[in-house]
C-alpha cells in the first residue's frame, strides 16, 4: 500500500495548528460531540485516492505550468447526492473525455484531465441564512452538510452527512476508474462516444474529428502499432477543500516518504473566500503533499497573491501550485497583468489555470441565475491575451459542466434563451455548461491553444 492510516495522535500532532486559526464558511454543527463521533469514525477507513497517483498529477501539473500540457478540470458546481448515479457520472466523464480529444487533437499537446467529482459535495455561501416568504433557515451549504428543501429538518447541519460524501465519493471514484481503465475511454471509441445525440453543429464537427481519429487509429494498427496507452487514460479528482474537519479526517502519511497527504482527492483547491494567507484553509493545506489550488477574484492584489505562493509553495517546486483566475470577462484585461507580472517576477513556477464561469454570472429577467456562454468564452480568450502578452503559459480551463442536456447557460448553437432556462434547469447552486456547450467551448479552445506558443 502507498499509505497508511493516521493515528490520532498523528492527526493531532501535524494538523492542530488550522484549528486555531479563523476558518471561514464553515456550517454551524449543532452537536459538537457528534461532529467529533463522526471525524473519528472518518479517520479509521480506507483513503480515496493514494499518494503514488497524487505524485503523477503533481508531474503534469508541472508539464502544464512549463506549457507542456493543459488542465481540463471540470464537474458539477455542487454534486448531489440524488445526482451520483452511473448515468449521470458516465456522462460527465464521456463530456470531459470527449473535450480532452479535441483539445489534445486540435492542438497537439496532452491533456490533463481533472474531474470536480467524487467529493465536490460542499459550497460556501454568501450568508449563513437565507430568507424564504419570511421565513429564515441554514443556506444549503451542499449535500455533505445540510438538505436543498427549505425545510428546518432538511437545512439542519447534519455531520453524519459527511459519511455519506465520503460513501458516494468512493462509488463515484470506483465507476471513474473503470470507465477509464476499462475500455470505455479507448480511442478507438469515439464514435460511441456521440451516440444519443441530435443532429447539432457542435456534434456534427465532433463526428469529424472522430472520423480522422478512427483514420488514425487504423494505419497504426496496420503498421504493427497497438499501444495501451491509447485505451485507458489517467483521470483524477478535485474539489474544493472547504469542509476542515472532513479534510483533516482523510488525510494520511505516506508511508514510502513519511510526508502528510490529502486522500479525499488528488487535487484540492482554495476558494476566493477562504484563500486568507493566516486562515486555517490555507494552513491546512500548507501541510499536505498535493498538488493544491487557489481561486483568484478580480480584488486581488499582487502582494496577496505573493503572500499566498510563500505560504503554499515557498521552495518555488513546479507543479504544487495553480492559480485559478476568475476575473469576469469584462475584468480580466485590468485586473489579472499586474497579478501575473508579479508571479513572473518572483520566479516561483506556478501553473495559471482560468475559472470562466464564477465572474460571469447573472440574474435573467425571470430571477434565475446563468451564465452567458459568449462571457464564458470572452473570459478565456482574454486569460490567453494577458499570458500572450506577458511571455507566460496559459495553463488550463476549470469549468463548471454537466453531460446532460440541461438549459442552465444562454447560448449555444442550440441557442438557450431566457424564455427556456426553466425547462431543463437541474442544479442546485451555480449554472452549468451542457453537453454541446461544453464541446463548442471546447472546439474553440483548441484554436486558441494552436495559435499560442506553448
Amino acid at each position: 500500500m502507498l499509505v497508511r492510516m493516521f493515528s490520532n495522535a498523528d492527526s493531532i500532532d501535524a494538523f492542530a495548528s488550522w484549528r486555531s486559526l479563523p476558518a471561514e464558511h464553515q456550517p454551524r454543527w449543532p452537536d459538537e460531540t457528534e461532529l467529533n463521533a463522526v471525524v473519528g469514525y472518518l479517520r479509521t477507513l480506507p483513503p480515496l485516492v493514494f499518494a503514488g497517483e497524487t505524485d503523477q498529477l503533481l508531474e503534469e501539473m508541472a508539464d502544464a505550468s512549463r506549457g507542456r500540457a493543459f488542465v481540463l478540470m471540470g464537474g458539477d458546481c455542487a454534486e448531489s447526492f440524488a445526482e451520483s448515479t452511473a448515468e449521470r457520472i458516465r456522462a460527465k466523464i464521456r463530456t470531459i473525455l470527449q473535450m480532452a480529444v479535441l483539445l489534445t487533437y486540435g492542438s497537439s499537446v496532452p491533456v490533463v484531465k481533472i474531474g470536480r467529482m467524487a467529493g465536490q459535495y460542499s459550497k460556501p455561501r454568501s450568508s449563513a441564512t437565507e430568507v424564504h416568504e419570511g421565513r429564515e433557515l441554514p443556506s444549503y451549504f451542499g449535500d455533505a452538510v445540510n438538505g436543498h428543501e427549505f425545510t428546518a429538518e432538511s437545512r439542519e447541519p447534519d455531520p453524519r452527512r459527511l459519511i455519506e460524501a465520503y460513501q458516494r465519493s468512493v462509488a463515484t471514484l470506483n465507476l471513474i476508474r473503470a470507465f477509464t481503465q476499462g475500455g470505455f475511454a479507448d480511442l478507438s471509441k469515439v464514435h460511441e462516444w456521440n451516440q444519443g445525440f441530435v443532429a447539432n453543429p457542435a456534434y456534427a464537427r465532433y463526428e469529424t474529428v472522430a472520423a480522422e481519429i478512427d483514420r488514425a487509429m487504423r494505419f497504426m494498427r496496420a503498421a504493427g502499432v497497438d499501444d495501451q496507452s491509447l485505451r485507458t487514460v489517467d483521470f483524477y479528482s478535485a474539489h474544493e477543500a472547504l469542509i476542515l474537519p472532513y479534510e483533516d479526517s482523510l488525510t494520511r502519511i505516506d508511508s514510502r516518504t513519511g510526508r502528510p497527504y490529502n486522500c479525499s482527492a488528488h487535487f484540492l483547491w482554495v476558494g476566493e473566500r477562504t484563500r486568507q494567507p493566516d486562515g486555517a484553509h490555507v494552513e491546512m493545506l500548507s501541510k499536505v503533499a498535493n498538488p493544491i489550488g487557489v481561486k483568484i477574484g478580480p480584488d486581488a492584489k499582487p502582494a496577496e497573491v505573493l503572500a499566498l505562493v510563500d505560504r503554499l509553495n515557498p521552495g518555488g517546486k513546479a507543479g504544487r501550485l495553480t492559480l485559478i483566475s476568475r476575473m469576469g470577462a469584462r475584468k480580466i484585461a485590468d485586473r489579472l497583468p499586474a497579478i501575473v507580472e508579479a508571479v513572473r517576477k518572483d520566479g516561483r513556477p506556478v501553473t495559471w489555470v482560468t475559472d470562466p464561469m464564477h465572474g460571469n454570472t447573472i440574474s435573467a429577467s425571470n430571477g434565475m441565475k446563468t451564465r452567458r456562454l459568449e462571457d464564458i468564452l470572452a473570459e478565456i480568450k482574454g486569460f490567453f491575451a494577458v499570458h500572450e502578452e506577458l511571455g507566460t503559459h496559459p495553463g488550463g480551463i476549470h469549468v463548471e459542466l454537466t453531460g446532460d442536456d440541461v438549459t442552465e447557460v444562454l447560448g449555444g448553437a442550440e441557442e438557450v434563451v431566457e424564455d427556456t432556462l426553466g425547462e431543463r434547469y437541474r442544479t442546485l447552486v451555480d449554472p452549468r455548461l451542457n453537453h454541446q456547450q461544453s464541446l463548442e467551448m471546447a472546439f474553440i479552445v483548441a484554436e486558441m491553444l494552436r495559435d499560442v506558443s506553448l
